[in-house]
């Protein structure tokens, strides 16, 4: 495995980022979408500093510790690292979950195929109508394919999006939780609150409003507000 500086910086213990279970976080430099609210500028545009193998030698110390690692980013699926990352992950003996924009469906289809994640985290960042104005990227297809091999799948995932007043409305919300009944989703449904209080990757104007509660006709996907 080529020992690559990809990872720009590591979280050593999360109790939020993996469900259930104490977890360190390695965040994957660079992404090929560029959300005006994403909050890891830093990231998104940034290089690695951390390689492969520090990375490693990190999780190792801790796998007495922790129970987890999370692969985040930018997106980590971007680099093909990553399946013989998850793999040395996976003979150390850690859970691990992967979250995702879904634009890399071959890149997971590798990853379920040898069996090297437990958890996915997939961002629905906007129907396919207001998709490119969101994440200036035309990707929508592949979010979809990825959607559709983790249905398809054993794996243990959610469905996330973030939501800033200006760019995402409640009716918009509606749809998207509409749309994801008749690709036949059945789980939870998480509903993120843009928090405004650091640099993003575009210049958004404040957001105004709160998702606090969200009315949906009773359907099999649950609406969950975070944060």
């Amino acid at each position: 495995m080529p020992d690559k500086q990809i990872i720009c910086d590591i979280t050593p213990f999360s109790m939020l980022d993996y469900p259930d279970i104490t977890s360190c976080v390695l965040w994957f430099a660079g992404c090929n979408m560029r959300c005006d609210y994403c909050y890891n500028p830093d990231i998104v545009f940034g290089k690695g500093k951390i390689s492969i193998g520090e990375a490693l030698t990190f999780i190792r110390s801790r796998s007495k510790l922790l129970d987890g690692v999370v692969l985040s980013g930018g997106e980590c699926t971007l680099h093909k690292e990553t399946i013989p990352l998850a793999g040395a992950i996976k003979e150390i003996g850690m859970l691990l979950k992967v979250d995702t924009n879904g634009s890399n469906p071959d890149r997971i289809r590798q990853l379920i195929a040898r069996q090297l994640i437990d958890y996915v985290s997939l961002d629905f960042k906007a129907m396919p109508g207001r998709f490119e104005a969101i994440t200036r990227s035309t990707l929508y297809k592949e979010f979809e394919k990825t959607f559709i091999l983790l249905q398809n799948s054993s794996i243990n995932f959610e469905i996330r999006t973030t939501v800033h007043s200006a760019l995402i409305s409640e009716n918009d919300l509606m749809l998207m939780a509409d749309h994801l009944v008749s690709l036949g989703y059945r789980g939870k449904y998480y509903i993120q609150n843009f928090v405004g209080d650091t640099e993003t990757v575009g210049t958004i104007p404040e957001a105004h409003k709160r998702i606090r509660t969200f009315r949906y006709p009773e359907q099999p996907v649950e609406i969950v507000i975070r944060s």
